[in-house]
């Protein structure tokens, strides 16, 4: 790749952040990175951004923190940066309850309901980049996993669970699933995604869902013991249509299931 490739990284010390981070420096970006809480705008050109700024599982707790960094931040980054591309990402959350998972489907909110919140600014920033005419890419991202996850992370805390005790309590049903995908792959898909001139809204997922009773699988093989809460929830996410991604990226090969045991060891090493 060549040298003279620059990206800007907002958000580089989050969890995708920092993996991006390191994978570009690694194939030779020139990359800068700009904390989530430093609200200033460069004044110079700022090649290829990544809008890695978001919150995820703390915004119940902190609304107004989430437009900030879903929207308000992003805007004025549309208004007066300057660079080569914006890639901003969003959510595969944002289709709960959507008949479809494609990029173009109709989407399904409740400001009544506070969990929406999420997806509302979420989407919002994502129209707030339509609506620039700026060159950006809206990157609905699904659940990321890898080393370091963050906390309040369903997977994280199963991990976690497993290392320390040798135990884990599930509190959905085994037949509750959801889309997953490797930091690795997604930092290699950002990539190629931003130096692509396909703008608009793409999905980046695995294209398969994994059940908790297949995680539970994986976890019993290793010697956890699985149990599941009497009663609990089936939390079911629609599988995530990836035809876009494959023409752009190619095929992708994350496997949560595969990589859970190289999961536990790096979580069992930093304990």
């Amino acid at each position: 790749m060549s040298l003279s490739l620059h990206a800007t990284v907002i958000g580089g010390n989050g969890f995708v952040g920092r993996h991006l981070v390191h994978h570009l420096r690694h194939a030779g970006w020139r990359c800068d990175e700009i904390a989530r809480d430093d609200k200033s705008i460069p004044s110079q050109t700022c090649g290829h951004v990544f809008y890695c700024a978001g919150l995820t599982a703390d915004f119940r707790e902190r609304p107004f923190d989430t437009v900030e960094a879903h929207v308000s931040y992003l805007g004025k980054w549309l208004q007066t940066a300057y660079f080569d591309s914006l890639t901003y990402l969003s959510s595969t959350r944002v289709y709960a309850n959507a008949v479809s998972t494609s990029e173009t489907a109709d989407l399904s909110v409740n400001p009544n309901v506070a969990g929406d919140l999420y997806n509302l600014s979420k989407l919002m920033g994502e129209s707030l980049s339509l609506q620039s005419t700026r060159p950006v890419h809206i990157v609905r991202l699904s659940n990321v996993y890898g080393e370091a996850m963050p906390e309040q992370n369903f997977l994280a805390d199963i991990v976690r669970a497993a290392v320390r005790t040798n135990q884990v309590l599930f509190r959905s049903a085994p037949d509750s699933e959801k889309d997953y995908i490797s930091v690795q792959e997604v930092v290699r898909a950002l990539a190629r995604i931003a130096l692509s001139g396909d703008y608009g809204v793409i999905n980046l997922a695995s294209g398969k869902n994994t059940t908790n009773q297949m995680i539970a699988d994986c976890l019993g093989k290793a010697g956890v013991l699985c149990r599941f809460e009497e009663n609990a929830p089936v939390i079911q996410f629609p599988r995530i249509e990836t035809q876009k991604l494959e023409r752009i990226v190619g095929s992708r090969s994350s496997d949560l299931v595969q990589d859970l045991p190289s999961l536990l060891q790096q979580y069992g090493e930093a304990i």
